[in-house]
Parts: structure tokens; C-alpha cells; sequence
């Protein structure tokens, strides 16, 4: 399987304005962004691009110029609004919201409050839509399956905002940071002043991975920042090209690990409390909730409880366990996981129409399974051993894939 991964190289930082550039650098048509743009029903502004020079680099100056209607200031409902009502594809509406997920919880935790409550102050404006919006749509038209960046620079010297003077990383950005578990680099050359902003911190921190990635650079584009320091290219990279992989995980937008492992040790709840959260777990959605012998301190035996959630419940799923359990503390990480493809079909058998699952990998059908509830009800109703049922479901999807149904 071909797949297109990009690098984000933050030699002078990130944000919307920067990316955007880098983007139109490394391909992006800016008519057609400007034409996926238009689904949102928020108008006010005006998308241009041009080229400039910073340090010794050519690179693409982004800008978002807005009239009267675009600085009026919105509200995160406002925000949220406007994303819910776009006829932008779903994939991009739901990367949309995590992104503004992020930036709410990030202001929230500098100034106090529920995540979505605070006063908008720099990011209040239509450009903090547009930004988030088309850095998405922009990958997307890029072709874009798997986006890789480096560390976030920490700058040096400071910066200034309508909250007054601050270090080069404001609060929010470092908050963001917190958040995402995303790395910086401190140390070394840095960026004089503000090198990265909110936004540009949350698009990056939630579209990206964080790790190594290997493959054939086709194209490059540098987005240039506002600033034009003497001695420092004020940019943004954009490395794209194919890597090859036999394991997909979808089509463009799944970028990053959408997977969280909570994990936590308890002693003194009982079986019939930790059987009632697996199944109020299991009731709010989450993908996996297992429970795993282990031994604590003093010696006393316990149990490790590890849930696999999406990252859009993985907040309520803490939550759940907090309230229903004795624990006082939950451990939570990002996960990586190999998925094979995967098809539900329904096929013909001699007991009528069965549910079957395959498996495939590079397109091939490896392995077929039965679906277990089906089979189950068959077997009840017609007296048939459910193995005999399984067994003739298999048989009739994939006959030389017929030795096990699992």
C-alpha cells in the first residue's frame, strides 16, 4: 500500500499564517482551498498568498485580510456553529473540532473556567476559523495520510498580547504543550520573540505524530512568519512524499493516533463495583476495558483496569472511573496500533442470511469470522451445534479461508 506522509519542520516556528504558506508551497491550489472554504457559512475575509524571502529561503507569505464582518468578534459557540453547519465533509468538521477542542481547553486552563466559557481575545476573530479550517482542507487536497513534525521551538526573549508581556511561548501555547504531551526543544538556536502561536500549536499538536517517519521526499514548501529577524529563516517546512506501508489506517484526516490507554491500579473495590464500570464503559463507547491481575504494595493483590477509548471520550471515560471506582489517580497515553482492513458482508447459507467479517490485508482476504451473535441465535433456535453454524457460514464466504472462525 502507497501511502503520502508529511513532515512539519518548525525551523522558525508555527502557526495558521505559516502553514498555509508552506502548504501552497509544497502544491496546495489555493483556489480550490478557497472553494472548500466557501461551504463554511462564514464569510468577512479574504485568503492571499505571496512569496517573499526569509534568511536565504524562498518561501509563501499566508494572510487572512478581514473587513468590518471578519473582525467582528464570535464566541466559541459562535465558533462551534459555524463548523456544525458547514457542508465541509465530516472528516474535516470532526478534525475542525478537535482542533478548537484543544485551543478551548488550552484557554480554559490559563484563565479559569469550563473549556468553551472563556473570553476570546487575539483568537475571536473569523481568521482563527479559517486558519484551523485550512490547514485541515489543506492536507486533505494535498493528499496527505500520515503528517509527521518536529519538536516545538520555545523561542527566546518575549512576547506581548492584549493579556500584556509574557515569555516567547505564551500561556496558552504552553498550556497546549500540557495538553497534547506534544515536545519542545529548548536549547541550541531558537527563535527571537513569539515562534509559535495558539492556533499554530493546536493544528500541529493534533494533526501530527510526534516519532520518526521515512520516506521519499517529492516535494518541499516553506511558509515565511510575519517577522523578517536578520540572521534566522523565520519559517515553516513542508516535506511531503510517499512512504510505503503494508498496514492502512484509512483514508485522509486519520493522521495521528485517535487511541488513548487509560490504566489504573485498584486494591479495594469490589468484583461487583469494577463488573459494573466494564459495563458502564462498555455502554459509553469505548473501544476495549480489560482487567489484569496485579500485585501492590504491602503485598496486597489488586487489579490493573486499561481502557481503550477514542480521544473525543476519553475524558468521560476518566471521569466514569474517577466517580465509580476507589482510585485517586488514572495514567493516560496515546497509543499506536496496526489495524488490518476490515468488511462486514452478509452471505447465504443453509440457514439463512449470516453476518460474516473479513479480514484483509494489501486487498487480500486472509481470514473470515462468523459473527458470533448471529451464529449464536441460529444455533438456539434450530438446535444445530454452533460450531456446525460457524462452520457453514465460513464455508459459504470463503471456502479455503473455512479452517477457524476466529
Amino acid at each position: 500500500m502507497v501511502e503520502t506522509a508529511a513532515y512539519i519542520d518548525m525551523i522558525g516556528g508555527a502557526s495558521g499564517d505559516m502553514l498555509l504558506g508552506a502548504m501552497v508551497g509544497a502544491g496546495l491550489d489555493l483556489d480550490e482551498l478557497r472553494a472548500e472554504l466557501d461551504r463554511l457559512p462564514d464569510r468577512g475575509y479574504r485568503l492571499v498568498e505571496s512569496r517573499v524571502l526569509r534568511g536565504g529561503l524562498e518561501a509563501g507569505l499566508g494572510n487572512v485580510e478581514l473587513d468590518p464582518d471578519g473582525e467582528r468578534k464570535r464566541t466559541w459557540d459562535d465558533f462551534y456553529e459555524s463548523i456544525n453547519s458547514s457542508i465541509l465533509e465530516e472528516q474535516d468538521r470532526r478534525s475542525i473540532r478537535q482542533i478548537f477542542d484543544v485551543l478551548a481547553e488550552a484557554e480554559a486552563a490559563v484563565h479559569g473556567g469550563d473549556a468553551g466559557s472563556t473570553h476570546l481575545h487575539e483568537l475571536g476573530t473569523v481568521d482563527t476559523l479559517v486558519d484551523v479550517s485550512a490547514a485541515v482542507i489543506g492536507m486533505r487536497l494535498l493528499g496527505i495520510d500520515h503528517i509527521h513534525a518536529s519538536a516545538f521551538p520555545v523561542g527566546t526573549g518575549s512576547s506581548s498580547s492584549s493579556h500584556g508581556a509574557m515569555g516567547a511561548t505564551s500561556r496558552a501555547t504552553a498550556a497546549i504543550y500540557k495538553i497534547s504531551g506534544a515536545p519542545v526543544r529548548a536549547g541550541g538556536r531558537q527563535p527571537v520573540g513569539e515562534a509559535v502561536t495558539p492556533t499554530g500549536a493546536a493544528i500541529v499538536s493534533t494533526l501530527a505524530e510526534f516519532s520518526p517517519v521515512e520516506f521519499r521526499a517529492e516535494r518541499i514548501g516553506y511558509g515565511a512568519g510575519q517577522r523578517d529577524p536578520e540572521g534566522f529563516a523565520n519559517v515553516v517546512g513542508l516535506w511531503t512524499g510517499e512512504v510505503r506501508s503494508r498496514w492502512g489506517r484509512g483514508g485522509p484526516g486519520r493522521r495521528r493516533p485517535e487511541l488513548m490507554l487509560l490504566e489504573t491500579n485498584i486494591d479495594d473495590s469490589t468484583g461487583e463495583v469494577l463488573g459494573y464500570v466494564h459495563e458502564l464503559l462498555t455502554e459509553l463507547g469505548v473501544l476495549d476495558a480489560w482487567f489484569t491481575p496485579i500485585q501492590m504494595k504491602k503485598n496486597r493483590p489488586g487489579v490493573m483496569l486499561s481502557v481503550l477509548v477514542g480521544r473525543e471520550l476519553v475524558d468521560r471515560a476518566a471521569a466514569l472511573i474517577l466517580k465509580e471506582t476507589s482510585t485517586l489517580g488514572i495514567r493516560r497515553q496515546p497509543v499506536r496500533r496496526y489495524e488490518a482492513e476490515r468488511e462486514v458482508v452478509e452471505v447465504d447459507t443453509e440457514y439463512g442470511k449470516m453476518p460474516v467479517k473479513l479480514k484483509r490485508i494489501d486487498g487480500v482476504v486472509v481470514q473470515v469470522a462468523p459473527e458470533y451473535e448471529a451464529c449464536r441465535k441460529i444455533a438456539r433456535e434450530t438446535g444445530v451445534p454452533l460450531a456446525d453454524v460457524m462452520r457453514s457460514a465460513s464455508l459459504a464466504t470463503f471456502p479455503e479461508k473455512s479452517g477457524g472462525s476466529g
